[in-house]
């Protein structure tokens, strides 16, 4: 998952060097959180938050064939 995550957002960013994933493994459920560029974090989201909840959708199918929940939480660095 940790990687499928990596992957997309290298893909959307101009700076893919600065994209970090970190997972989270709970018992049933897994948190990802995306951190990438503060200038790459409106490509991330999209408009209105598309491209994020596209992401969350695809999360969401590779993980259903292995009974988990994934939680994606794209984190804005200050």
């Amino acid at each position: 998952m940790k990687e499928l995550v990596q992957f997309l957002a290298q893909q959307l960013v101009n700076n893919p060097d600065a994209v970090e994933v970190k997972e989270t493994q709970g018992d049933t459920a897994s948190v990802l959180e995306l951190r990438v560029a503060k200038e790459d974090l409106g490509r991330v989201i999209g408009k209105q938050g598309r491209t994020a909840k596209s992401i969350r959708t695809i999360l969401n199918a590779v993980a259903s064939r292995t009974s988990r929940k994934v939680v994606l939480e794209i984190i804005e660095e200050k």
